[in-house]
């Protein structure tokens, strides 16, 4: 197997984590520079400062300066002067002279300003018409970068986050996008689908996903031949044997004509039902579970059905008792009266076939909500049998299964009642399932959605 797709994540983890650490590094660069530098109003508010403090010495009033400076330094709680370039102290308070260094007393208002400085810088706005600048010491609300702890708290740590997650979708996505394909084909090839393929899905990828697809497609191509060869050779088997059958239950009733006491001719035609019933059964339970169908397509009443098959029943088993607990109507509609009336049969049945002669068979019929909260019919059918071993619960519903046939009181088949039961509820978007009873016997409960 080759590791394409290993290189592929390698490949983009690593890419993913230097231009991570880049990008990082520029924004974090561009933010502190962006941030380091006055805000165009406050750059014209001190370009403002200047020019009245150069009209005020021109006009040769020093008291009108001291008193304009005096102000402003009360306004902004700085300090601000009058100062030539050699240094000289011409107007008022003293305090900056440590603070002048160079040919520049301050700095420009277009230069940076140091967001890790302590204190705050000098501002210089020097007069056009004589080598003497305004000084003032820039006031705590011209600062910039206010919120720089907070922008370089996400410039650290959200952003990266932000970026991993970008990271880990786009790994996801690449990951993800062939089992997607995997899955929906999966999904398709499970409703009857035998033609689907995965490998024309992902184009030119050629890592360990499309080796996967090639395996898939490969199941699915001989998986599906078996069933199409399944299918037929069901199809095949039932016509052919169907025939034989018919021709021998005319034998026999021919024979049973002639010799009509005979035991052995009755046997004989006992037995050529069994094997009919046995074969529809077995070809009926091949089909759904080969097909799956959904025979949701009439609408039905379960009290008429109930009350047909119970009648049915008691004719087949005088003997027993069969009690019967149904509302005026139960009204199913997308549903299906043969594949529920066999099924209800085949249950009601069984009941009977392990109930002792003179016990009561009790049939009940009541509304209930599913686990999806969506109304269903529940029908339960109890029994009083031998029961049946809380490990087999659920083994009693698979083909051919029988718990102990001798405990019947009756021929209890082949064990091909219950499984051919649950394929037809299931077809019509129902379920069936057993429990003991208290005292002893078998309860039945089967469900039914009401449409």
């Amino acid at each position: 197997m080759n590791r394409r797709l290993l290189w592929k994540l390698i490949l983009l983890v690593t890419a993913g984590i230097v231009a991570m650490f880049y990008l990082i590094n520029y924004v974090t660069g561009r933010a502190e520079e962006e941030m380091s530098m006055l805000s165009q109003a406050h750059r014209d508010e001190l370009r403002d400062w200047g020019r009245q403090a150069e009209a005020l010495y021109f006009s040769a009033d020093t008291g009108a300066l001291e008193q304009w400076l005096s102000e402003l330094q009360e306004r902004e709680d700085t300090l601000a002067e009058v100062v030539g370039y050699r240094i000289r102290h011409l107007a008022g308070s003293r305090g900056l002279e440590e603070r002048y260094s160079g040919n520049k007393l301050g700095r420009d208002v277009e230069w940076k300003i140091h967001l890790y400085f302590e204190n705050n810088p000098v501002m210089e706005i020097p007069f056009e018409k004589s080598d003497t600048s305004f000084l003032v010491l820039l006031p705590d609300r011209m600062r910039p970068g206010s919120y720089w702890q907070t922008t370089y708290l996400l410039l650290q740590i959200f952003l990266p986050a932000l970026i991993l997650a970008i990271l880990s979708v786009l790994l996801y996505r690449h990951i993800m996008r062939p089992l997607w394909s995997l899955e929906r084909a999966t999904r398709e090839f499970s409703r009857g689908d035998f033609s689907v393929r995965v490998r024309p899905q992902l184009g030119a990828r050629k890592d360990e996903f499309a080796e996967l697809a090639n395996t898939f497609d490969q199941m699915a191509a001989r998986i599906g031949e078996q069933l199409l060869n399944q299918r037929q050779l069901i199809a095949d088997f039932s016509h052919e044997l169907r025939t034989p059958l018919t021709r021998l239950e005319i034998a026999i009733g021919h024979i049973r004509q002639q010799y009509p006491a005979d035991e052995n001719v009755e046997r004989i035609q006992r037995e050529a039902r069994h094997f009919r019933k046995l074969t529809e059964d077995t070809l009926t339970l091949a089909w759904l579970d080969n097909e799956q169908p959904q025979l949701q397509q009439e609408t039905l009443d379960l009290v008429d059905l109930i009350d047909v098959i119970v009648d049915d029943a008691r004719f087949e088993f005088p003997d027993r008792r069969i009690h019967t607990e149904l509302p005026d109507s139960a009204e199913i509609t997308n549903s299906s009266h043969q594949a529920v009336g066999q099924a209800l049969e085949n249950i009601l049945r069984n009941a009977l076939r392990y109930t002792p002669v003179g016990e009561m068979v009790e049939v009940a019929l009541a509304t209930s909500s599913g686990k999806s909260g969506a109304a269903e019919f529940q029908i339960a059918v109890k029994d009083r049998g031998p029961g049946v071993p809380e490990v087999m619960l659920e083994t009693i519903f698979r083909p051919f299964f029988q718990a102990d046939p001798s405990r019947s009181t009756e021929s209890a088949g082949v064990g091909l009642g219950l499984a051919l039961a649950r394929r037809q509820l299931s077809a019509v978007g129902g379920h069936v399932f057993a429990e003991n009873r208290e005292g002893g016997g078998l309860c039945m409960i089967i469900t039914l959605p009401v449409s």
